[in-house]
């Protein structure tokens, strides 16, 4: 009596995914109507999140990050500079974001994927935007030495919402980072430290940056009066009109970003989203809140 069941199942699964592939938006109004989704989430409610920090050994700072199956690692290394005359008590941040092509299969071998100067520059923006760092905190020496933070962040599994997931590890990042202790040598040129040197550091009180506020991002795909947050590479694909809304720790508005799409964006819509993100920001921030302190105990 179990397999006629069993076969029945089957076959039925196999009509549901080929509904699925062919008619795709029908699939999801089907689940829409009744304010669900094919993963069994409300239209509003955000995947499975979580953070590690200190991911890369090598690194300065690092994070993996991961909403739904989205996954991050970002890792910031430390360089002394030479700062510009216009800034000579200021360093730098250099961001880059890299899309290989184990992400995604739509990221070809040899060829840079399109998004990814445009992901770096949008992130360069928001930290640069939300004031989490100040540059002077980076300063060394007036106008002789200063920290070139390099902040790598790759995508490894890319579905969906990379912007919010590629963000959360970059703040993560940050904050897990360790500065070099470094001190000045007799030709007066900044050199680092290791734990064995008894020179006098310059640095000794300025180990760990610090984050003024904190960036949180979340994006929402817009379809007819549907609002779905957190959407998968699947749900991008299908209904093309998302916005993104950034806010700092204090539910303060940073940016808001939608890159087009045949939906407007009334009124009403961004307010909602904004209402979602304000929840957003207070789940994001206690699971950075925990990671942090996580590894404080360590």
């Amino acid at each position: 009596m179990g397999l006629p069941t069993g076969s029945g199942d089957l076959s039925s699964e196999m009509e549901v995914d080929a509904f699925r592939r062919l008619f795709p938006l029908q699939f999801y109004e089907k689940h829409l109507s009744q304010s669900i989704r094919p993963d069994g989430r409300p239209l509003g409610k955000a995947r499975d999140t979580t953070l590690a920090l200190g991911a890369v050994a090598s690194a300065n700072g690092s994070a993996l990050a991961k909403i739904g199956s989205t996954t991050m690692l970002a890792a910031v290394k430390m360089e002394v500079m030479t700062p510009s005359a216009e800034s000579p008590d200021e360093g730098c941040i250099a961001i880059d974001f890299h899309m290989p092509p184990i992400c995604s299969p739509i990221v070809r071998p040899g060829r840079p994927a399109e998004a990814a100067p445009v992901l770096s520059k949008q992130l360069s923006d928001t930290i640069s935007s939300s004031g989490m760092i100040d540059l002077k905190e980076l300063s060394l020496v007036h106008g002789k030495a200063a920290w070139m933070a390099y902040l790598d962040i790759y995508c490894l599994d890319a579905d969906g919402a990379l912007f919010d997931a590629a963000l959360l590890s970059a703040v993560a990042a940050f904050s897990h980072l360790q500065i070099p202790v470094v001190s000045l040598n007799d030709d007066g040129k900044i050199v680092v430290l290791s734990e064995e040197d008894e020179e006098q550091p310059v640095n000794k009180e300025k180990r760990k940056l610090r984050l003024n506020t904190i960036p949180f991002s979340l994006t929402c795909i817009l379809y007819k009066n549907y609002i779905l947050a957190d959407p998968t590479s699947e749900e991008e694909s299908i209904m093309e009109t998302s916005i993104t809304v950034v806010l700092d720790s204090s539910s303060r508005l940073v940016s808001f970003y939608k890159p087009g799409g045949s939906v407007l964006a009334y009124s009403s819509a961004v307010q909602d989203c904004v209402a979602l993100m304000r929840q957003r920001v207070r789940e994001l921030q206690e699971i950075l809140d925990e990671a942090v302190s996580g590894m404080e105990v360590d």
